[in-house]
Protein backbone atom coordinates (compact mmCIF):
# COMPACT_ATOMS: atom_id res chain seq x y z
CA UNK A 1 0.00 0.00 0.00
CA UNK A 2 1.08 3.14 -1.19
CA UNK A 3 2.19 5.36 2.11
CA UNK A 4 -0.31 8.43 2.14
CA UNK A 5 2.39 11.06 3.62
CA UNK A 6 4.30 10.41 0.46
CA UNK A 7 1.27 10.73 -1.98
CA UNK A 8 0.90 14.00 -0.51
CA UNK A 9 4.01 15.30 -1.28
CA UNK A 10 3.98 14.01 -5.32
CA UNK A 11 3.64 16.92 -7.72
CA UNK A 12 0.06 17.89 -8.61
CA UNK A 13 0.72 17.72 -12.27
CA UNK A 14 3.44 17.36 -14.73
CA UNK A 15 4.86 20.78 -14.36
CA UNK A 16 4.44 21.64 -10.92
CA UNK A 17 8.33 20.87 -10.15
CA UNK A 18 8.98 23.55 -13.16
CA UNK A 19 6.54 25.93 -12.09
CA UNK A 20 7.99 25.99 -8.38
CA UNK A 21 11.89 26.50 -9.80
CA UNK A 22 10.74 29.41 -11.57
CA UNK A 23 8.71 31.06 -8.55
CA UNK A 24 11.63 30.29 -6.68
CA UNK A 25 14.04 32.39 -9.28
CA UNK A 26 11.79 35.14 -8.99
CA UNK A 27 11.87 35.02 -5.21
CA UNK A 28 15.15 34.83 -4.79
CA UNK A 29 16.87 37.07 -8.00
CA UNK A 30 13.64 39.02 -9.19
CA UNK A 31 12.99 38.85 -13.10
CA UNK A 32 17.03 39.33 -14.04
CA UNK A 33 17.43 36.37 -16.35
CA UNK A 34 13.88 35.36 -17.93
CA UNK A 35 13.09 35.11 -20.84
CA UNK A 36 10.13 36.56 -22.03
CA UNK A 37 8.31 33.47 -22.69
CA UNK A 38 9.26 32.49 -18.58
CA UNK A 39 7.69 35.97 -17.39
CA UNK A 40 4.11 35.16 -19.54
CA UNK A 41 4.48 31.59 -18.13
CA UNK A 42 4.79 33.09 -14.29
CA UNK A 43 1.64 35.27 -15.63
CA UNK A 44 -0.60 32.70 -16.99
CA UNK A 45 -0.03 30.07 -13.79
CA UNK A 46 -1.64 32.65 -11.60
CA UNK A 47 -4.95 31.02 -13.19
CA UNK A 48 -4.54 27.96 -14.37
CA UNK A 49 -3.24 26.59 -11.01
CA UNK A 50 -3.27 22.54 -12.70
CA UNK A 51 -2.06 22.69 -15.93
CA UNK A 52 1.99 23.29 -17.40
CA UNK A 53 1.64 26.74 -18.93
CA UNK A 54 5.35 26.99 -20.79
CA UNK A 55 3.66 25.49 -23.99
CA UNK A 56 0.66 28.42 -23.87
CA UNK A 57 3.41 31.34 -22.95
CA UNK A 58 5.22 30.26 -25.95
CA UNK A 59 3.22 30.34 -28.45
CA UNK A 60 1.78 33.60 -27.22
CA UNK A 61 5.35 35.46 -27.19
CA UNK A 62 5.85 34.34 -30.82
CA UNK A 63 1.76 35.27 -31.72
CA UNK A 64 2.31 38.96 -30.67
CA UNK A 65 6.11 39.01 -31.31
CA UNK A 66 7.61 39.69 -27.88
CA UNK A 67 6.05 39.97 -23.91
CA UNK A 68 5.11 44.08 -24.36
CA UNK A 69 2.60 43.08 -27.21
CA UNK A 70 1.08 40.35 -25.24
CA UNK A 71 0.72 42.90 -22.31
CA UNK A 72 -0.66 45.12 -24.93
CA UNK A 73 -3.26 42.77 -26.08
CA UNK A 74 -6.73 42.76 -25.72
CA UNK A 75 -8.38 40.38 -23.55
CA UNK A 76 -10.34 39.14 -27.35
CA UNK A 77 -6.99 39.04 -28.64
CA UNK A 78 -5.38 37.05 -25.47
CA UNK A 79 -7.94 34.38 -25.34
CA UNK A 80 -7.31 33.21 -29.33
CA UNK A 81 -4.53 31.51 -27.88
CA UNK A 82 -5.11 28.19 -27.32
CA UNK A 83 -5.30 27.56 -23.30
CA UNK A 84 -5.51 31.09 -22.36
CA UNK A 85 -9.11 31.34 -21.11
CA UNK A 86 -10.77 34.56 -19.17
CA UNK A 87 -8.69 33.84 -15.56
CA UNK A 88 -5.57 34.20 -17.90
CA UNK A 89 -6.71 36.96 -19.70
CA UNK A 90 -7.41 38.90 -16.88
CA UNK A 91 -4.17 38.10 -15.00
CA UNK A 92 -2.23 39.63 -17.73
CA UNK A 93 -4.29 43.17 -17.81
CA UNK A 94 -4.29 43.17 -14.39
CA UNK A 95 -0.53 43.28 -13.86
CA UNK A 96 -0.26 45.78 -16.69
CA UNK A 97 -2.30 47.86 -15.25
CA UNK A 98 -0.78 47.70 -11.56
CA UNK A 99 2.43 47.97 -13.52
CA UNK A 100 1.15 51.45 -15.75
CA UNK A 101 0.02 52.93 -12.10
CA UNK A 102 3.18 51.84 -10.39
CA UNK A 103 4.92 54.06 -12.95
CA UNK A 104 3.00 57.12 -12.69
CA UNK A 105 2.95 56.97 -9.40
CA UNK A 106 7.36 57.30 -8.88
CA UNK A 107 6.65 60.62 -10.85
CA UNK A 108 7.44 63.44 -8.61
CA UNK A 109 4.20 65.54 -7.78
CA UNK A 110 6.16 68.65 -8.95
CA UNK A 111 8.77 67.66 -10.72
CA UNK A 112 11.23 69.95 -12.56
CA UNK A 113 11.54 69.48 -16.26
CA UNK A 114 14.43 71.45 -16.93
CA UNK A 115 16.39 68.65 -19.03
CA UNK A 116 14.74 66.85 -22.39
CA UNK A 117 15.68 63.55 -20.65
CA UNK A 118 13.99 64.52 -17.91
CA UNK A 119 10.50 65.41 -19.68
CA UNK A 120 10.75 62.71 -22.04
CA UNK A 121 11.09 60.03 -19.19
CA UNK A 122 8.52 61.73 -17.84
CA UNK A 123 6.34 61.65 -20.86
CA UNK A 124 7.18 58.05 -21.59
CA UNK A 125 5.94 57.02 -17.96
CA UNK A 126 2.85 58.31 -19.06
CA UNK A 127 2.44 57.21 -22.73
CA UNK A 128 5.37 55.63 -24.01
CA UNK A 129 3.64 51.96 -23.63
CA UNK A 130 -0.04 53.32 -25.75
CA UNK A 131 -0.87 51.87 -28.80
CA UNK A 132 -2.35 54.71 -30.29
CA UNK A 133 -0.84 58.23 -30.28
CA UNK A 134 -1.39 60.06 -27.54
CA UNK A 135 -0.94 64.08 -27.43
CA UNK A 136 -0.23 65.72 -24.02
CA UNK A 137 0.43 68.90 -22.03
CA UNK A 138 2.64 69.59 -19.39
CA UNK A 139 1.68 73.05 -17.81
CA UNK A 140 4.50 74.18 -15.69
CA UNK A 141 5.54 77.15 -12.98
CA UNK A 142 8.54 79.49 -13.04
CA UNK A 143 10.66 76.90 -12.11
CA UNK A 144 9.78 74.51 -14.64
CA UNK A 145 7.80 72.44 -12.11
CA UNK A 146 4.97 70.52 -13.32
CA UNK A 147 0.98 72.09 -12.40
CA UNK A 148 -0.85 70.12 -14.37
CA UNK A 149 -0.79 67.24 -17.39
CA UNK A 150 -2.84 65.76 -19.15
CA UNK A 151 -4.17 64.18 -22.76
CA UNK A 152 -5.22 66.31 -25.35
CA UNK A 153 -5.93 64.06 -28.06
CA UNK A 154 -5.62 60.49 -28.83
CA UNK A 155 -5.53 58.83 -32.38
CA UNK A 156 -2.87 59.74 -35.01
CA UNK A 157 -1.78 63.30 -34.86
CA UNK A 158 -2.92 65.81 -37.05
CA UNK A 159 -3.90 69.11 -37.26
CA UNK A 160 -7.44 68.94 -37.17
CA UNK A 161 -7.29 67.31 -33.96
CA UNK A 162 -5.25 69.90 -31.83
CA UNK A 163 -6.84 73.81 -31.74
CA UNK A 164 -4.72 75.87 -30.21
CA UNK A 165 -7.25 77.34 -28.38
CA UNK A 166 -8.48 74.22 -26.66
CA UNK A 167 -5.06 73.51 -25.96
CA UNK A 168 -3.72 76.98 -24.13
CA UNK A 169 -7.02 76.90 -22.16
CA UNK A 170 -5.71 74.50 -20.07
CA UNK A 171 -2.42 76.58 -19.43
CA UNK A 172 -4.35 79.37 -18.50
CA UNK A 173 -6.46 77.49 -16.13
CA UNK A 174 -3.56 76.44 -14.34
CA UNK A 175 -1.47 80.00 -14.48
CA UNK A 176 0.84 78.06 -16.07
CA UNK A 177 4.09 79.99 -16.81
CA UNK A 178 5.09 77.51 -19.80
CA UNK A 179 4.11 74.22 -21.42
CA UNK A 180 5.79 71.34 -23.15
CA UNK A 181 3.95 69.36 -25.29
CA UNK A 182 4.65 65.23 -25.89
CA UNK A 183 3.39 62.80 -27.83
CA UNK A 184 4.04 59.22 -28.44
CA UNK A 185 4.95 57.17 -31.58
CA UNK A 186 4.05 53.64 -31.32
CA UNK A 187 5.68 52.72 -34.58
CA UNK A 188 9.42 53.25 -32.19
CA UNK A 189 10.31 55.93 -34.89
CA UNK A 190 11.04 59.13 -33.39
CA UNK A 191 11.25 60.99 -36.21
CA UNK A 192 8.02 64.05 -36.59
CA UNK A 193 5.78 63.95 -39.49
CA UNK A 194 4.93 67.03 -41.69
CA UNK A 195 1.52 67.14 -39.11
CA UNK A 196 3.81 67.11 -36.21
CA UNK A 197 6.06 70.06 -37.25
CA UNK A 198 3.28 72.01 -38.55
CA UNK A 199 1.24 71.82 -35.10
CA UNK A 200 4.33 72.67 -33.18
CA UNK A 201 4.99 75.56 -35.38
CA UNK A 202 0.97 76.43 -34.66
CA UNK A 203 1.32 75.81 -30.70
CA UNK A 204 4.88 78.11 -30.66
CA UNK A 205 2.99 80.76 -32.48
CA UNK A 206 -0.21 80.44 -30.54
CA UNK A 207 1.92 80.92 -27.19
CA UNK A 208 3.58 83.82 -28.59
CA UNK A 209 0.63 85.32 -28.82
CA UNK A 210 -0.96 84.35 -25.24
CA UNK A 211 1.65 85.15 -23.39
CA UNK A 212 2.95 81.48 -22.76
CA UNK A 213 5.73 79.71 -24.29
CA UNK A 214 6.22 76.41 -25.68
CA UNK A 215 9.08 75.52 -23.95
CA UNK A 216 9.75 72.21 -25.65
CA UNK A 217 7.46 69.57 -27.93
CA UNK A 218 8.92 66.02 -27.34
CA UNK A 219 8.31 62.91 -29.43
CA UNK A 220 8.70 59.70 -27.33
CA UNK A 221 8.68 55.85 -27.92
CA UNK A 222 9.47 52.91 -25.40
CA UNK A 223 13.50 53.92 -25.71
CA UNK A 224 13.78 57.31 -27.32
CA UNK A 225 12.92 60.35 -27.59
CA UNK A 226 13.18 64.03 -30.21
CA UNK A 227 13.37 67.06 -28.91
CA UNK A 228 12.03 70.06 -30.95
CA UNK A 229 14.32 72.37 -29.25
CA UNK A 230 17.46 69.90 -28.84
CA UNK A 231 17.21 70.08 -32.59
CA UNK A 232 16.68 74.52 -33.41
CA UNK A 233 12.52 73.64 -34.14
CA UNK A 234 11.24 76.01 -31.50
Amino acid sequence: MEDISQSAKKPKHKGAGHRKRLRDRFLQAGLDGFHDYEIAELLLTMGTPLKDCKGMAKVAIKEFKGLRNVLDASLDELQKIKGIGPSNAFGIKLFQAVGEQYAKARIPKRAALTLPEIVADYARKKIGAKKKEHFMIMCLDSRNRVIKDGNVSVGTLNASLVHPSEVFSEAISANAASVIFAHNHPSGDTEPSSDDLLITKRLVEAGKIMGIEVADHIVVTQNTFFSFKDKGLI
